[in-house]
């Protein structure tokens, strides 16, 4: 029989947008991929999926139902390792595996940003740490993918607790372009040389805070004369984005691209990528623009600290102080070699954040763990319990 792993996430995007490399790691080794998730989307390398009638929020109670059926996703089958993704994917997974455990399953858990971090609300450490305190016990391997919550982790109870680069940036297909090809880029989506481009790829939510970027276009508009900010994405705010770019005079300098599955065609004619979250982990949206040699103006958090380091790849500003966030984007519009030069310090740096790095990470972990079951627990233990 061969060993078995089953990813679980809130939704099943998260599996094709970050795991594909990971699933087929596992099937070129014999193990049978299973994965679990609200939706149905077409994945590859999953040889079992699962459907989970899982909400984002921790109060819905469609998640009650998702317990169940994640609880007997979990109890029918042998599964050597289980790797949780995203808070309710993870709650609902380690929940439902705290008693296999004993008999050999390995849980393994990425946070991909905890709720409760520095700078966030104070219910928010009400309500996330102590939920994430008592699931740590149902824990074998907790990942973090940035130093901060590297650091929080400590405090929980995890049997083991290990930093990574995040998910993995793919460095060959998210590439600078020179001069000519740049240029050919910019006429296919319909933009000129002289144009400015900033650029941000993000759900249109609270948390992402594109009004912020829209006001610092409606600082900025007169100075820099043909600047565009395109903001790709679609979600519940978008209309209202809309709405604040009419209002503030700058309709005509904002391109609301939708949903896009070209970014690696996008990225590479602009100028600079500009970020505006509240909150993040590790932005894959912000990796993927400096592995196309774009300077970075992002607002301070965990995540952006993580990646942009102030005057060297980019800027980092306050989410309130739209002057100084203008007054970077300027600096950079003015100056082609510090744009280059910013350029060139991310290529490096992205480096260590590549799918390559990353997957040597992951895999090093997965293989602590690739055995029959933890501790070399035997297989007929487990059946004996269920």
């Amino acid at each position: 029989m061969p060993n078995k792993i089953l990813f679980c996430a809130t939704v099943d995007f998260h599996f094709k947008a970050f795991h594909l490399p990971y699933m087929r790691w596992f099937q070129e080794r014999g193990w049978e991929v299973h994965v679990a998730a609200a939706g149905d989307m077409e994945l590859p390398y999953t040889d079992k999926r699962y459907y989970l009638s899982i909400h984002r929020s921790p109060f819905h109670l469609a998640n009650i139902k998702a317990y169940r059926e994640i609880h007997q996703v979990i109890h029918t089958n042998e599964f050597q390792i289980i790797h949780a993704h995203t808070p309710m994917g993870g709650m609902l997974a380690r929940l439902a595996a705290r008693h296999t455990r004993k008999f050999g399953t390995n849980v393994l858990y990425t946070a991909h940003g905890f709720h409760f971090c520095k700078g966030a609300p104070f219910w928010h450490w009400l309500l996330y740490y102590p939920i994430e305190k008592i699931l740590s016990h149902y824990t074998d391997c907790l990942i973090t993918i940035n130093q901060e919550d590297y650091v929080l982790a400590q405090r929980l109870h995890a049997s083991k607790v290990v930093h990574v680069h995040g998910v993995g940036v793919d460095t060959t297909r998210f590439q600078p372009a020179d001069s000519v090809r740049k240029l050919a880029l910019r006429e296919k989506l319909g933009y000129q040389e002289r144009d400015f481009l900033l650029f941000y790829a993000a759900e249109f939510n609270r948390n992402k805070n594109q009004q912020l970027l829209i006001q610092v276009l409606a600082h900025i508009k007169n100075d820099v004369p043909h600047i565009r900010l395109l903001l790709a994405g679609i979600g519940p705010l978008q209309e209202q984005c809309r709405q604040l770019a009419r209002k503030l005079g700058v309709e005509e300098n904002v391109d609301f691209l939708g949903y896009r599955n070209d970014l690696d065609q996008v990225l590479p004619a602009c100028d600079i990528a500009v970020a505006s979250s509240i909150r993040e982990g590790l932005p894959v949206n912000i990796m993927e623009a400096m592995a196309c040699g774009l300077p970075v103006v992002a607002t301070a958090n965990r995540g952006h600290l993580e990646l942009v380091h102030d005057g060297v790849n980019g800027y980092i500003v306050s989410e309130e102080n739209v002057r100084k966030f203008a007054t970077n984007i300027y600096k950079l519009s003015q100056s082609t070699e510090l744009v280059n030069e910013m350029g060139k310090q991310n290529q490096q740096i992205i480096m260590k954040y590549a799918i390559s790095s990353v997957k040597h990470e992951l895999c090093d972990i997965y293989d602590q763990f690739n055995t029959e079951g933890r501790n070399g627990t035997e297989s007929k233990y487990y059946r004996a319990y269920l």
